[in-house]
This record gives C-alpha cells, structure tokens and sequence, in this order.
C-alpha cells in the first residue's frame, strides 16, 4: 500500500505473442511456459485485439511484421487508443528506422530474431516491472477519482483553491463565506479525500485534475 491510496492487486501476468509463424508462436509459449511465465498467442494483430482487455496484466510480445496489420501500425494504434500494455518487438527483417520508431514510441526493447532466451527474459522481466508500476498508477488514480467525487461542489471549490496555495481568509472572500464555514469545507474534504497533510492533498490532485474543478476567481 502506498500514500494511502491502495495497492496492486495480484493477477496472472502474461506475455501475449503476435507472430504469423505457428511455429515460432509455439516455440515461444513452450520456452515462456517452461519457466513459469504464462503465455497466449495469436496469429494477428486483430486476433489480439478481439481478446484484450484492460484488466490484463503482462505485455505484449510483437512481431514488427504482421498480415494485415502490420505490428508498427498495431503499436501506433495501441498508443493512440491509450491502451499503455508494454511492447516488445520482434523480427528477423528490421532496420534502424523501425527500431528508432519503435522505441520513440515507447516500445521496452527490440529483438533481432532468432534471440537468445536470456534476452527474451530480461526483457519480459523489464516490461512486467512496467506493467506492475503502470497498473499500481492506474489504481491510485481511480481511487483518488472516487474520493473526488465524493465531494460536493462547494468542498470542489475549498480544495482547488486551498491546493493552489490560498489561505482560509482569501478563500472565504473569494467565495463570500464566514472562515469558520471555509475550515468546516476544508476539514470535510481532508476527511472524504482521507490526506493527512496538505501536502498529500495536493499531491492527489496532482494525479487528477477534473476539468470541472472551479480555480480561484480573479
């Protein structure tokens, strides 16, 4: 548990492979399986798509070239659609264009095939310490969000404007309230938003900011 916001839960990580090659699908779910790392394959791009969901937890082990979806446009279509899975590439046809464009785009490493076991593994092992810290991020957001939402758009006010650094007598002239009405708001969203600190305070806003937070009038 961190900041008070929660944990990762525990969950099946796996590496998903997208490869055209049967044989190369099955070699790799064999060598991923035998040291205890799930594995799934698929054949397309679209075949993935149609099984991924956000719940998933693992990466994605990409063949650069692909039928109909190539895995360079597959990995731009992720980052567009802000499905943030790590990748790993793969190939026996690249070039330094590709890999440059590849890794720019967040790509966590790109093995020329055929690759040794140990490369593979060091480079799930990376991706999978992405993934877990990507995952914990998520969850802190949404638990954060929740609390969030919790408060009334009066209290929205008092934290935006106490978490841009106002004091309780300049919010209370700003929204035309009593100070002691502005420390009630102030003490409800520290108890909803459960901060020990101002400073945990606005450390949480600084993970979320809803449009729809009132700042400051001026």
């Amino acid at each position: 548990m961190t900041d008070g916001l929660g944990s990762t839960r525990e969950c099946h990580e796996t590496v998903f492979i997208v490869d055209d090659d049967e044989s190369i699908r099955e070699g790799l779910c064999n060598l991923l399986e035998a040291v205890g790392i799930n594995a799934k394959s698929y054949a397309t791009a679209e075949g993935f798509s149609a099984y991924w969901s956000e719940a998933m937890a693992g990466c994605l082990l990409l063949d650069a070239r692909l039928p109909g979806i190539s895995g360079v446009e597959f990995q731009e279509r992720l980052r567009k659609a802000g499905v943030r899975i790590p990748v790993i590439f793969m190939t026996a046809h690249g070039d330094i264009p590709m890999v440059r464009k590849v890794m720019k785009a967040g790509a966590i490493e790109f093995l020329t095939k055929p690759f040794q076991k140990e490369e593979l593994l060091h480079a799930v092992g990376q991706a999978f310490v992405f993934d877990r810290a990507r995952r914990k991020e998520e969850g802190i957001i949404a638990t954060v969000r929740a609390r969030v939402n919790s408060l009334t758009s009066r209290e929205r006010e008092v934290m935006a404007m106490v978490t841009s650094g106002l004091m309780n007598k300049q919010i209370a002239g700003e929204l035309n309230l009593s100070e002691i009405t502005v420390k009630l708001h102030r003490r409800q969203v520290m108890e909803k938003m459960q901060a020990g600190s101002l400073a945990e305070l606005v450390k949480m806003c600084e993970r979320v900011k809803p449009s729809s937070w009132p700042g400051p009038r001026v």
